[in-house]
């Protein structure tokens, strides 16, 4: 099967208003006090201190990128990330529910601008600048949520426009890239699993002080959702990657988190089977 039936290509894009200053007052002064050159440090003001409204479209917007950068693989230097066709309806509608919620969030922060512009005097004292404060409208253009889905080009399939002496060595050229590209797509999910069975056996390692480590559910949990978020990720079917994700999987059912809480053999053999999964595996 075509690599191209097997995933898209999908670019987010989210921006949101920083609405913060450098206030150069406050900034001299305190470079001043502190006996630094004019450009050792600068203070920023926030132009809405005392409401959350913008910070928390801002933290919810790094939430969808987490979640983007979770559920694609890498593709180009930035932008577009490939999607495995496998988790497209997932996917798209997840992320049509956090654009519906970005724009509700942005909304309402745009009927309270007037009144935070209003109040922002009162909370910024000295520090208020009028000239900070766009209009509405102007404010509305700098958020935004944009999505794209292309589809994942075949290597093989290559048509320009050019002189046929030249097509097989731009046609090469480009088959190297994409399959430079491919590989380091893959390698990602393998770095994912890496990633947490060395903080598996971190973790697992037993203190010799008194300080007991805790112990939760997610210690099982978050391996078991990564593998199965694995079995979608692997677009190539790498049959190794497949194996590995397969002994995680096992070795996490077969565990008991009440008894890893409890029992240092418990965490000392489950720490044993994942560094022996570590040790399998070229990683």
């Amino acid at each position: 099967m075509s690599i191209s039936s097997s995933a898209v290509l999908v670019e987010l894009n989210i921006s949101v208003w920083p609405a913060s200053k450098i206030d150069r007052e406050m900034t001299d002064q305190v470079n001043t006090n502190a006996l630094a050159s004019r450009d050792a440090s600068q203070t920023k003001k926030n132009l809405f201190a005392g409401t959350s409204l913008r910070k928390d479209i801002e933290k919810f917007a790094a939430r969808v990128r987490l979640y983007h950068n979770q559920h694609t693989l890498p593709w180009a230097d930035k932008g577009e990330r490939m999607l495995p066709t496998k988790l497209f309806m997932e996917y798209k509608q997840t992320m049509n529910g956090f654009e519906q919620t970005f724009r509700m969030m942005c909304n309402n922060f745009f009927l309270e601008y007037p009144r935070l512009v209003a109040e922002a005097p009162i909370n910024l004292g000295a520090m208020y600048k009028a000239e900070d404060y766009p209009e509405l409208d102007e404010v509305r253009e700098k958020f935004g949520f944009r999505q794209s889905i292309n589809p994942l080009p075949d290597s093989g399939d290559f048509r320009l426009d050019i002189p046929a002496e030249d097509l097989e060595d731009v046609r090469a050229e480009f088959k190297d890239k994409f399959d430079e590209r491919l590989k380091e797509a893959m390698r990602a999910p393998w770095e994912k699993l890496h990633k947490v069975l060395l903080g598996m056996s971190e973790k697992l390692k037993d203190s010799d002080g008194d300080d007991k480590k805790r112990y939760h559910d997610s210690l099982l949990t978050n391996p078991l959702e990564l593998c199965e978020l694995l079995t979608k990720l692997n677009v190539t079917n790498d049959l190794v990657l497949e194996e590995a994700r397969r002994q995680v999987e096992l070795t996490m059912l077969g565990a008991n988190i009440d008894n890893i809480k409890e029992y240092a053999v418990s965490r000392t053999e489950l720490k044993s089977k994942v560094d022996s999964i570590l040790k399998k595996f070229e990683w």
